[in-house]
């Protein structure tokens, strides 16, 4: 085999063959194949596409680039991913649910990409946490707390980096194929026997129309379930943020809120269903309602609280971080309300604005080599609905200097509107896609 080859047959809108994709995933891995290749193989990948048996061979291909982990369990492993947008911290919420439901939930997470936040870089604003853990390390935190949240070492899925890095240079991200295999390649090393996939649509999500969502729902169903992995995904609405807050430290706040009592939360209600899901489909729970109930008892009851406290001990948090977590978190220098222009109703918010806003001020990534402000970012944002007065905050912008969050004030402004008349707020759970 050669890298000429099969780039050729892709240009001939022919798909390689699985021992040819096996063969170009390990090349990409151990740097056999050049850039240039790497390019030519993801444009002509974009322009023709591989159909669905082509997309599920890619994929296990680039998940068998690298190591793909085992368990020794007395239980269903499972694990959920977000197609990213913004105030999403559904995570630090639903690992610890599902794990005080029986299940141990490795969930290999990344960082900031874009406008949306990296829920690793959530967790580390809780002081003392890392994410970089060994595999062994990973093994005993399962045993001992049921779930952790860490980063993926460089021998999960190398094919996947290799070709990731090209695709942004290259005008190839938004291929339905690459999308796909990159997603699941990651989440499949880690061997769930059950995935759920929340597949986000709005202003604030990547997928901007239902149409492309389900889409993507449906390309990563079918191939995570051919690839043997118990697999469902939920479209969920991201027209505004999820949480209330935007920011790393702001958005540990609105999840500890929950854990600790905070009833009627978006948060809590999308762990809920994806959590529900899961359980059903693990064989855990019969139903995906009664899956439901079971996580919302869990939450509401506090023992995912504890839960969290254990996962946070275990990858160095502080150890009474349930007790006081207020007081262990990062502030902001200034804190700044951002006022109303007029009365009205909210009828739109742009979310991904308001994301690049929180990376503006520090919050995010310009580049790879960023160091992230964990405590700066907006919270109190208001509501798609909401009736508000002149004056009346639609959010607060939590900086580093004045003249960061003047500007954040400014994107604010622009990316809120107010009408006279109100507007329909959309399902926060559109469907769900199953195969």
């Amino acid at each position: 085999m050669d890298a000429r080859s099969i780039i050729a047959k892709l240009r001939r809108q022919e798909v390689p063959d699985r021992e040819e994709l096996i063969w170009f995933a390990q090349g990409l891995a151990d740097g056999g194949i050049s850039d240039a290749q790497a390019g030519a193989f993801a444009m002509a990948v974009c322009m023709g596409g591989l159909g669905a048996q082509g997309r599920a061979d890619l994929t296990v291909a680039m998940r068998d680039s690298g190591e793909v982990l085992s368990w020794d369990l007395d239980g269903p492993v499972i694990d959920k991913h977000s197609t990213g947008g913004v105030g999403d911290c559904v995570s630090l919420l639903l690992a610890p649910a599902l794990a005080e439901c029986g299940a141990y939930v490795p969930m290999i997470s990344g960082r900031g990409l874009g406008h949306t936040g990296g829920t690793l870089d959530k967790l580390e604003a809780i002081p003392g946490v890392s994410t970089q853990i060994s595999q062994e390390r990973l093994a005993q935190i399962l045993c001992d707390t049921g779930a952790a949240i860490v980063g993926a070492t460089g021998q999960i899925a190398p094919a996947d980096k290799r070709l990731y890095a090209v695709r942004d240079v290259t005008a190839t991200v938004e291929s339905l194929d690459l999308i796909t295999a990159s997603i699941l390649s990651k989440k499949l090393a880690a061997s769930p026997d059950a995935l759920v996939l929340d597949v986000k649509v709005g202003s604030g999500a990547f997928m901007k129309t239902i149409e492309d969502a389900r889409k993507l729902a449906a390309a990563l169903t079918e191939t995570a379930n051919t690839a043997g992995c118990r697999t469902s995904a939920v479209i969920t609405d991201m027209n505004q943020p999820l949480a209330p807050a935007l920011g790393n430290a702001l958005e540990v706040v609105e999840v500890m809120k929950v854990l600790t009592g905070t009833r009627g939360s978006p948060l809590a209600d999308i762990a809920t269903e994806l959590g529900g899901v899961l359980l059903a489909d693990a064989g855990i729970i019969g139903t995906v309602e009664e899956g439901r109930v079971k996580i919302a008892d869990v939450i509401q009851d506090g023992h995912a609280a504890d839960r969290f406290g254990r996962m946070m001990a275990a990858v160095g948090g502080p150890v009474q971080f349930i007790d006081s977590w207020a007081r262990f978190l990062p502030e902001a220098n200034v804190i700044q309300e951002v006022p109303a222009p007029k009365d009205g109703y909210i009828t739109a918010i742009d979310g991904e604005a308001l994301g690049l806003a929180v990376v503006a001020l520090g919050g995010g990534r310009q580049v790879e080599s960023d160091v992230i402000d964990p405590a700066v970012g907006l919270s109190d944002i208001v509501r798609l609905g909401d009736r508000v007065s002149k004056g009346t905050p639609l959010a607060r912008v939590h900086a580093a200097r004045e003249d960061a969050a003047h500007c954040a004030a400014d994107t604010v402004l622009a990316a809120v509107v107010i009408s006279d008349t109100p507007v329909q707020v959309p399902d926060l759970i559109h469907e769900r896609i199953t195969v």
